[in-house]
């Protein structure tokens, strides 16, 4: 079997992005569901589509599962410490400012990028990420700023650090494991689904989906950014050019604003159009290898 293209796997890799712009709104319309509860229904969806998939075509399911160890806890640290991280972080910090530092992801990945063999950090790549940084700044504060570090909430701005370690590091070492199949992600989610269980009996309170647009909204986010999204972006980072699916990554807050604010709940400003020139233009400075190759 011939080596994934690279460029294929790059663009396979930022459909997920897409996806996650999505997240926000499906979370919104999920009514009073505990963030933990949520994150079990969601993967345990994920898991459900996987596994049909499996039927369907008649897969050998142990050969899908049996992968290193190594791989495993890479992918279930990886799916269930992001959002472990990231809920810890909403808990004890104001949203805002724990969103920003856990949004530090995108240009974590780029720079650690240069840590992998045969890969190497040009200043587009660095120049293009600041940008996208920038823009995200300014859609998630709306042009404010942070109001400046508070104590109590160290608890939270911690987890919101981890989160980004967290989902950075997945990212760049899943690279390693070129030679696990993307199916084995229906693995991981399924055990961050289990995990995720785990925490809500101990941390949460039980609250379901109160009616039907509010459970269509949950099969949403199973199906798209809490489902194919991963399948995606694992095949991305594994076989695409990760310098600029990090880039690319800043578009996630862009496509999450714009979304929102199409379905009446946020408000266009000035921040969201200079976000939108910061983050596009920097993508596009990040990606110039790959959309404008030499000849």
């Amino acid at each position: 079997m011939s080596p994934p293209n690279k460029r294929t796997a790059t663009l396979i890799g930022s459909t997920a992005i897409l996806m996650w712009g999505l997240l926000a709104l499906f979370t919104t319309l999920t009514g009073k569901v505990p963030p933990f509860l949520l994150a079990a229904l969601a993967f345990g969806t994920a898991t459900a589509l996987i596994a049909a998939k499996w039927l369907v075509r008649r897969e050998n399911v142990i050969t899908h599962l049996k992968q290193p160890l190594g791989a495993w806890a890479v992918g279930v640290i990886g799916l269930f410490g992001y959002h472990f991280f990231y809920f810890m972080a909403l808990r004890n910090a104001p949203p805002v400012e724990a969103g920003l530092i856990a949004y530090m992801w995108p240009l974590l990945i780029v720079l650690f990028s240069a840590l992998l063999p045969g890969e190497r950090l040009r200043w587009f790549h660095l120049a293009g990420t600041l940008a996208g940084l920038a823009g995200a700044v300014l859609l998630i504060t709306g042009g404010q700023g942070l109001a400046g570090f508070k104590s109590e909430f160290t608890l939270g701005y911690v987890m919101a650090v981890c989160c980004a370690l967290t989902w950075s590091s997945y990212s760049v070492i899943n690279r390693r494991f070129g030679h696990v199949p993307t199916d084995t992600v229906g693995g991981f989610c399924a055990a961050t689904a289990v995990l995720a269980a785990l925490c809500h009996m101990a941390f949460e309170t039980t609250v379901w989906p109160a009616d039907t647009g509010e459970w269509i909204a949950v099969l949403g986010l199973g199906l798209l950014p809490v489902g194919l999204a991963f399948f995606a972006w694992d095949h991305g980072t594994k076989h695409g050019d990760i310098r600029v699916l990090g880039a690319f990554a800043y578009a996630a807050p862009l496509l999450s604003t714009v979304i929102l604010i199409s379905f009446g709940k946020g408000e266009a400003t000035w921040a969201v159009a200079a976000g939108c020139v910061l983050i596009v233009g920097g993508a596009v400075l990040a990606a110039k290898e790959m959309l404008f190759p030499k000849t």
